[in-house]
């Protein structure tokens, strides 16, 4: 079928080869690469040596891909040795080292040829490209390091994507200028919610008095639920010793993306915590636990940093300093069915709060590598057996993610689709015997002896800062009321409507609504259009009419009109629009 996952594969990469022909006819002296399908396209890294490719050359590129296609009938399959292939692609370093590291492995090497045109490749194409590679796009260029190493020359990236219908491709191009439109990076200067300083750093945001609010509010939100279910909140230092990392093993497996820290005064190693797992169970092991005390949950907002690349950071999307709603729970293992349970119930709830759809996917282990992995394979085999049955005992529909799993647990991963059809992972929970069992944790069981507690991990949104993000794009900065910095705008027409709009302002204020007054002496119309541009939620304009009702004109940010409303029924209404948090 043209719409199956497989095809859709096979379509992105013979188109990927089509563009890398179309660039060897317009640029023969340049050096091909690798160019893979990925997720809604496929990209081509070209060496174009001492030549600036840029956005501005596409539309010749794509011409020049619909002229070839018409004489390819089919991609045909060549088998060489190593000897043949290197002669093939003689002159092109890049080739050459695949050949050399794809013969090593005793792999047979595979050209194919379409039209006059031939790549290294292993295959995966579409048949009749003439007649079935039609409806494709070339998006951006970019830079990118041969084979993502800074250490290697940055090579010209080259993104496209190509549907089977043009239809398909239609709606995706339509879907990327929304994303265009709502992307956070740019509402989010508009809005006053974030920015970033030079002086900071790449990957540091700054909040702004409205952006803070927003996060602010989601983590007021998320602790105002999972407090009525008895967590309780811990605070714990950024900051730790290179041993607390070295024994939960974070230190081996997550190194390289930690921030190392050596004191002006001694020679301990620390590192800014990437995750509060590890000092959790400190707070654990503070004090004797029996089986009565348990379970014991644990929520942290306290801010994490990772050492990222500088090439991945994106706005609010990657960052080196973040929070997490998170939470872990030390529990008996008779605890664990309920408090899964308790966990993903709290996760649906709040998912619905933001009018997120989602699915669920099973993070397991990739067994072919269990180096990748602390602990007995038989207990990895016991808690992803359980996830499994926690999921559908819950009537969760997922899909199997083998090689997602932590180094420490599989996990049941969430997976939301925001108003654009693109998929975020989310929240999580993860059934953990490793941590508990490294750091030595115990509590004293009915019986009188020691057993191991088992620890779950769990976050629902996730960070905060990155949900912040998708919330910005899912609503393209519309927040719903409760969420919107500011709730109100209040309008007067003239200033001879000041004083009621002030005391407009002021019962608003009682109320505790988010208010501002617009005192300019600007013509109304300018007025409405700037607090539409602020996106707030509702605009109240005041003039002798309403003076003598009593009453407000109001106008939402959409540019609905409501007509005149009586103060003291709007008020009741957005209260209870924002203690419901009803999305608008």
């Amino acid at each position: 079928m043209k719409d199956d996952k497989l095809y859709l594969e096979h379509l992105r990469h013979s188109c990927a080869h089509l563009l890398a022909a179309s660039i060897m006819e317009l640029w023969p002296k340049a050096k091909l690469t690798l160019g893979p399908a990925i997720e809604n396209g496929f990209y081509y890294d070209i060496d174009f040596g001492g030549v600036k490719v840029s956005e501005d050359d596409l539309p010749k590129i794509e011409e020049k891909m619909h002229e070839l296609v018409k004489g390819w009938k089919s991609f045909e399959k060549i088998e060489m040795s190593k000897e043949e292939a290197l002669k093939r692609f003689n002159g092109n370093e890049y080739k050459k080292e695949l050949i050399e590291e794809h013969s090593k492995e005793g792999e047979t090497l595979t050209v194919y040829q379409s039209g006059n045109f031939s790549d290294l490749c292993r295959g995966g194409h579409i048949d009749s490209p003439d007649k079935n590679l039609k409806y494709f796009k070339l998006l951006s260029v970019a830079g990118a390091y041969w084979r993502g190493d800074e250490k290697n020359k940055m090579l010209t990236r080259i993104y496209g994507t190509v549907f089977s219908t043009q239809e398909g491709l239609d709606e995706y191009l339509r879907n990327q200028e929304l994303a265009r439109q709502r992307d956070h990076r740019k509402l989010g200067k508009e809005l006053d919610l974030f920015t970033f300083s030079d002086y900071v750093g790449a990957g540091l945001p700054l909040y702004t008095t409205k952006g803070a609010l927003v996060r602010r509010l989601v983590n007021e939100y998320v602790e105002s639920v999972q407090s009525k279910e008895g967590y309780s909140q811990v605070w714990t230092p950024q900051i730790a010793k290179a041993d607390l990392f070295k024994t939960s093993g974070h230190y081996d497996h997550y190194k390289d993306s930690m921030f190392r820290v050596i004191s002006n005064y001694s020679e301990e190693e620390f590192f800014l915590k990437p995750m509060n797992c590890p000092q959790h169970t400190q707070i654990y092991a503070s004090k004797p636990r029996s089986y009565k005390d348990l379970p014991i949950r644990m929520t942290d907002f306290a801010m994490l940093y990772r050492d990222e690349k500088p090439g991945e950071l994106s706005g609010l999307a990657r960052v080196r300093s973040f929070s997490q709603d998170d939470c872990h729970v030390f529990c008996r293992e008779d605890q664990v069915d309920e408090e899964a349970d308790r966990a993903l119930s709290m996760i649906k709830g709040i998912m619905r709060t933001f009018g997120l759809t989602y699915k669920y996917r099973l993070s397991t282990r990739e067994v072919e590598h269990p180096e990748k992995y602390i602990g007995d394979p038989k207990i990895w085999d016991k808690t992803e057996k359980w996830a499994e049955k926690i999921m559908k005992r819950n009537n969760i529909e997922y899909f199997d993610g083998p090689g997602e799993a932590a180094f420490y647990a599989p996990k049941m991963d969430l997976i939301a689709k925001d108003s654009l059809g693109r998929e975020w992972q989310l929240s999580t929970v993860q059934i953990d015997y490793f941590l508990p069992e490294r750091f030595n944790l115990t509590y004293i069981d009915s019986d009188g002896k020691e057993k191991r507690p088992v620890m779950l991990h769990r976050a629902i949104v996730g960070s905060p800062e990155r949900f912040l993000m998708i919330l910005i794009e899912h609503f393209g900065g519309n927040f719903p009321t409760w969420l919107t910095p500011i709730q109100v705008k209040v309008l007067p027409i003239t200033e001879r409507h000041m004083p009621y709009a002030i005391s407009v302002m002021e019962k608003l204020k009682e109320n505790n609504i988010r208010v501002e007054l617009d005192d300019r002496n600007e013509r109304l119309q300018a007025k409405i259009r700037d607090a539409q541009m602020e996106k707030v939620a509702y605009m109240l304009i005041v003039g002798d009419k309403e003076i003598e009702a009593k009453a407000v004109a109001v106008r939402k940010r959409n540019g609905e009109d409501l007509g005149s409303k009586d103060l003291e029924k709007f008020i009741a209404n957005i209260r209870k629009e924002i203690d419901n948090k009803t999305i608008n």
